[in-house]
C-alpha cells in the first residue's frame, strides 16, 4: 500500500451521519449499478450530506491470481499504476488530486487490487479522467520499472525484514496453512522474481488484467446514479474490452492435520504466537456464524480470548485477530481466521494454545448465552455501519462487494445475516472449523530466547 495523503479541511467532511429509517435500526445503503457495453460495472451510492465524492476502482487481480514465477507482481503493478502515461506523465496523478483538495491510495490483496480517491464533488471529473487514462495504457519504461521494483523491495525491507515479527501472522502463516501455490506464496514477492520482471511482462499484465471488463468503478457521496453513469460512459465508455485469463483453480478444503512451526526473530523482545484456521467458503451458511464466532473470541477487551488469556490466566499481553489481509466478508477463495498474541516469556506456546482450546471447547459445549450473543451482534453491526459512513470507505466496500459477490447490494444483506446467527450456528462453526486438525501455528520467539533454550538443553545433556 502506498502512503496515505491527507488534506486538513477534508477530514471534517469524510464522515456523514447515516440516514437510519425511523421505524428500524437498519440503514439501507443506496446502491445503483450499471454495466457498460465494454464490461465495466459502475456502482453509485448517492448521499448529499456533504459535497464530497469517494471513488474506488477495483480490478479482479490479486496475489493469488498473479502468474507463477512472478511472486509480488500484482503488488508491483499497484505501484506502477501511479507512474504515469503519455497523457499524464509521472506525478500528474498525485498533483491533480491533491491540488484539488483530495487524496488517493492503492492496495493489493489476494483477490483484488484497489485504487481509491476522495475529493470535493467538483473534482470528480479530473479523477475519472485520470483513472480512465491509466486503464487504457501506461507509459512503461525501463526506468519506471526499475524505480518501482526498488520501491517494492524497500517496502519489504521496512515492513517485513526490519520489523519485529515481520508480518508472520499474515504472510508466513498462509505460506504454511495453504496447500496450493496460488494461496501460499508470498504476495510481497521474492527479490529474485521482482528483479526478473521485464517490460514485456508489465505490458502483458496490464493488457490481461486491467481492462474495463475486469474492473468495478464505484462512486459514493454527492453524486446521483444518473450523473455517475453518464460520467462513467463519458470517460470509460470508449475503452475496449480485453480478454482476461481464466482464474486458476485455487480451491482447497480444510486441513486434516495440525501444522506447528517455530521461528526465531532477531528484533522481537517477547515471544508471539499466531494460530490460524481455514475459514468457510464465501457464501456458505457458515460464513456469518464464523464471523460472529471470531468476534466473540477475539474482538476487543470483552472477548473470550482476551478475558481468558490476558485477564484471567495472565499468559498473553494482548489478543488480536485477522481475516487474512481483508475482512470476513471480502474474500473469494481460501482465507484464514488468525488469532495473534504476544505472550509472556514465563510461559510457552503450548500453554497459550491449551488456553485457546479451552475457550473454544466452552463454546462448542455451551454455545453462547442470549445476552452475550446480542452484545456481539450489536458491536458487529455498529462496526459495519461505521465502516460505511466515510464516502471513501463506502465506495471501496461497494466495489469489492460487487466484485466478490457479483452484486454490491449484498451490503444491505450482511446485517441481516449477522442478526440471524444463533447460538447453535456459533457452536457448529466452532466445532467444524476451530479444530486442531484445521489449525496452523507459528511460535515466533526472540532469537536470544531460542539460543538460551538451546544452551540449556546442551548443558543438560553433558
Amino acid at each position: 500500500m502506498r502512503s496515505v495523503r491527507h488534506t486538513a479541511w477534508l477530514s471534517a467532511l469524510l464522515v456523514a451521519a447515516p440516514a437510519f429509517a425511523a421505524a428500524t435500526d437498519r440503514w439501507d445503503i443506496p446502491v445503483a449499478t450499471k454495466t457498460l457495453d465494454n464490461g465495466l460495472t459502475v456502482v453509485v451510492s448517492e448521499d448529499r450530506s456533504a459535497p464530497v465524492v469517494g471513488v474506488s476502482v477495483v480490478y479482479g487481480i490479486g496475489m493469488r491470481l498473479e502468474p507463477r514465477n512472478r511472486t509480488g507482481f500484482a503488488h508491483l503493478f499497484e505501484h506502477l499504476m501511479f507512474e504515469g502515461s503519455a497523457n499524464a506523465p509521472e506525478g500528474v496523478f498525485d498533483r491533480v488530486i491533491t491540488g484539488g483538495g483530495g487524496r488517493n491510495n492503492g492496495s493489493t490483496r489476494a483477490d483484488f487490487t484497489n485504487y481509491i480517491e476522495i475529493a470535493p464533488s467538483s473534482a470528480i471529473e479530473p479523477i475519472l479522467w485520470l483513472e480512465a487514462d491509466r486503464m487504457r495504457m501506461l507509459d512503461f519504461t525501463e526506468s519506471t520499472l526499475k524505480n518501482q521494483q526498488d520501491v517494492v523491495k524497500e517496502e519489504i525491507r521496512n515492513n517485513v525484514q526490519n520489523q519485529p515479527y515481520g508480518g508472520f501472522m499474515w504472510i508466513d502463516i498462509g505460506m504454511h496453512a495453504f496447500a496450493k501455490w496460488e494461496n501460499n506464496h508470498d504476495g510481497y514477492g521474492s527479490f529474485e522474481d521482482l528483479e526478473a520482471a521485464t517490460l514485456d511482462d508489465v505490458k502483458a499484465f496490464h493488457r490481461d488484467y486491467y481492462g474495463p471488463n475486469n474492473a468495478i468503478l464505484s462512486m459514493a457521496g454527492d453524486i446521483s446514479p444518473e450523473e455517475g453513469f453518464a460520467l462513467a460512459e463519458k470517460y470509460f465508455g470508449d475503452i475496449a474490452r480485453r480478454p482476461t485469463p481464466p482464474a486458476p483453480d485455487f480451491s482447497e478444503g480444510l486441513n486434516t492435520q495440525e501444522k506447528r512451526i517455530q521461528q526465531g526473530d532477531r528484533l522481537a523482545q517477547v515471544p508471539a504466537i499466531a494460530a490460524a484456521w481455514k475459514m468457510p467458503e464465501r457464501g456458505s451458511r457458515d460464513q456469518a456464524p464464523m464471523a460472529v464466532l471470531g468476534a466473540l473470541l477475539a474482538n476487543g477487551d470483552a472477548s473470550r480470548l482476551y478475558q481468558g488469556l490476558v485477564k484471567g490466566r495472565e499468559l498473553a499481553l494482548n489478543v488480536d485477530s485477522l481475516y487474512g489481509l481483508t475482512s470476513e466478508w471480502e474474500y473469494d477463495g481460501p482465507t484464514l481466521f488468525t488469532v495473534f498474541a504476544l505472550y509472556k516469556p514465563t510461559t510457552d506456546a503450548d500453554a497459550v494454545l491449551a488456553a485457546i482450546d479451552e475457550e473454544i471447547a466452552k463454546v462448542v459445549a455451551e454455545g453462547v448465552d442470549d445476552a452475550t450473543l446480542a452484545r456481539i451482534k450489536t458491536r458487529m453491526l455498529a462496526d459495519w455501519y461505521n465502516g460505511l459512513e466515510s464516502f471513501l470507505s463506502r465506495a471501496d466496500s461497494l466495489a469489492k462487494l460487487q466484485l466478490m459477490w457479483d452484486g454490491a447490494g449484498v451490503v444491505n444483506r450482511i446485517p441481516g445475516w449477522i442478526e440471524g446467527v444463533t447460538s447453535a450456528d456459533v457452536q457448529r462453526a466452532a466445532r467444524t472449523y476451530l479444530t486442531r486438525d484445521n489449525r496452523t501455528v507459528i511460535d515466533r520467539r526472540p532469537e536470544a530466547m531460542l539460543q538460551a533454550a538451546g544452551t540449556a538443553a546442551d548443558a543438560g545433556q553433558d
